[in-house]
């Protein structure tokens, strides 16, 4: 026997109650995740929310849905190992820009050449919030914090070019000050079959008075299509200082799990348990 399930709605989706700083951004970034999945009917024991640390790691606990809130900057491999186990899943990782661009670098750029079939949204807001306010990787240069108090000698890390050049299928930057915008981004990035990277420039109005909302509405570009290839998004990205708000380059390709010719069985718990017999035909794709 079958059973129909309503529709979802926003209350479906709502977790524990956020302990954000009045006014961050990670509200928006939340709210507007929330409401794409909605909007596409999914239910929210068909999402899994992977996290790492950081304020906007937080999410998993304030959405209702399956959730891991793992290690610093180790999201991707276990939203990757959630993928793999159950592809059936909407897999969403959601972290920071010193989470995922950080300590977490190296595992972003080979879940982007691989295209695993996952949406990650990053919470840039160019600070360590939790920590109290230090530089982090997407820091403005000479940018002042408690860590760098003679100005910031580093250089900010350009992650839309480094997924970009990596191979990455879907990169697009939201701004949480645009909500509307940035679920139709959000929305489009889950829809997508491959590696979804979107970067939310999503204020800190406690420690980052420099990278404020003001400043995105007074110098972001929009970018109203897709740009037709890899280099010429590389160079509007540059152009603009990363400034730029919109989806930069959608590209169709065959994902991680059907690169690898596997005939994904999922078995419904309504048809009794796996026997000996499955697992071992499974266990032979393997081979």
């Amino acid at each position: 026997m079958s059973v129909e399930l309503k529709k979802p709605t926003l209350k479906d989706f709502k977790g524990d109650t956020p302990t954000w700083c009045p006014g961050c951004g990670h509200f928006s970034v939340m709210a507007g995740l929330q409401r794409a999945l909605v909007n596409l009917g999914i239910q929210p024991h068909e999402v899994i929310t992977v996290s790492g640390i950081g304020c906007s790691s937080k999410l998993p606990e304030y959405s209702r849905t399956y959730g891991f809130h793992t290690i610093h900057g180790r999201a991707l491999p276990v939203a990757q190992g959630a993928k793999m186990a159950a592809p059936e899943m909407h897999v969403i990782v959601t972290g920071g820009d010193g989470d995922g661009y950080g300590i977490g670098a190296g595992h972003f750029v080979h879940a982007v050449r691989r295209n695993m079939d996952i949406t990650y949204l990053v919470m840039d807001n160019s600070i360590y919030g939790l920590t109290k306010g230090q530089t982090s990787p997407t820091s403005p240069h000479d940018f002042v914090t408690k860590t760098t108090v003679k100005g910031n000698k580093e250089y900010p890390m350009d992650a839309l070019s480094i997924a970009l050049a990596n191979g990455a299928t879907f990169v697009a930057q939201a701004f949480s000050g645009d909500v509307k915008r940035m679920t139709e981004i959000i929305e489009a990035a889950i829809r997508h079959k491959g590696f979804s990277l979107v970067n939310v420039l999503s204020p800190c109005v406690t420690y980052n008075k420099v990278n404020t909302y003001d400043y995105y509405r007074e110098s972001l570009v929009a970018i109203d299509e897709p740009l037709p290839t890899r280099e010429e998004a590389i160079r509007v990205v540059k152009a603009h200082n990363r400034n730029v708000h919109g989806i930069l380059y959608v590209e169709e390709r065959d994902d991680f799990q059907t690169q690898l010719g596997i005939d994904w069985k999922i078995r419904d718990i309504r048809e009794g348990e796996m026997d000996e017999a499955l697992i071992r035909e499974i266990e032979k794709e393997f081979k």
